[in-house]
């Protein structure tokens, strides 16, 4: 297993993506923590894309961060795949399996994670769900605060949502710093005040990513540009609340050279030290 300074105060990942990025990684053997991917890119795959997958996680620890669980969907868990998902959790032991808390198939697969009510009945729902996973798993699931753009249907605000979600499956949070901030302007809120309602214990793992400013008040949760300096402020924020917690750079598209998305860790790298140790000291 690669070692990595015994100094360093948060570990930071990037996620593997297969093409170019994957072949950057593979010859240059960046500094980074660890390695994310999606469970279901891999499921399936065999010969020589699962021998270069398998070389990468002698020299990285892995994180996996699912797409398709569907945790708040209409019809029922698709317990197959939950299955398949075991499989391969059992056969590469990552460090964290992570979920969206969201829904992405009914009768067909949407493609598109989609909000969840904000009302008791959801919770019921979802935290059932949680449980079946889990014990399925034999793993604590750790959901991710999602994006959205419009209203849902809400008998309680997004923050009180989550954290009944979070008492009652007694599960953990995979906190999205750029989902709080996009989130915080699309819909009005204070982006500080909901990481300070969340539970630090709870909180096993964060995402950082770039978003798209459509109008003043619209942002698109792209994954497809730099972090920008609000949500580098607020992950600062974010150490101090939470402490120092595994963090991942989250770049979907438009994906640039391998050197670049390095700046952006030695950033996260950056914020986390001036957190943490100016707490400590």
């Amino acid at each position: 297993m690669r070692l990595h300074e015994s100094d360093r105060v948060v570990r930071v990942g990037i996620g593997l993506r297969r093409g170019t990025l994957m072949t950057e990684i593979e010859e240059q053997r960046p500094d980074v923590d660890f390695l994310e991917v999606a469970p279901e890119n891999w499921i399936r795959f065999g010969g020589p894309a699962r021998a270069r997958f398998k070389a990468l996680l002698e020299d990285y620890p892995l994180y996996t961060h699912g797409l398709s669980l569907s945790i708040g969907g209409p019809a029922p868990l698709d317990m197959a795949f939950v299955d398949d998902v075991a499989d391969f959790l059992d056969e590469y032991r990552p460090e964290l399996y992570s979920e969206h808390l969201s829904f992405c198939s009914d009768n067909a697969h949407l493609y598109d994670l989609m909000p969840i009510p904000f009302t008791e009945e959801a919770i019921k729902h979802v935290v059932a769900r949680i449980d079946t996973v889990q014990q399925r798993l034999g793993r604590r699931l750790a959901l991710e605060n999602v994006s959205y753009y419009s209203p849902v249907e809400s008998t309680m605000d997004e923050r009180t949502f989550i954290l009944e979600i979070l008492e009652r499956a007694n599960c953990d949070l995979l906190l999205d710093v750029n989902n709080v901030y996009v989130n915080s302007v699309n819909h009005g809120y204070d982006p500080a005040a909901f990481i300070d309602a969340m539970p630090a214990e709870r909180v096993s793992y964060l995402h950082v990513a770039g978003h798209h400013q459509v109008e003043p008040d619209l942002i698109i949760d792209s994954h497809g540009a730099p972090v920008s300096d609000p949500v580098w402020d607020l992950l600062g924020h974010t150490y101090r609340h939470v402490g120092a917690v595994p963090t991942l750079l989250e770049r979907d598209f438009d994906i640039p050279p391998l050197a670049e998305l390095m700046d952006e860790v030695a950033t996260i790298r950056r914020i986390a030290e001036q957190a943490l140790r100016g707490q400590a000291a």
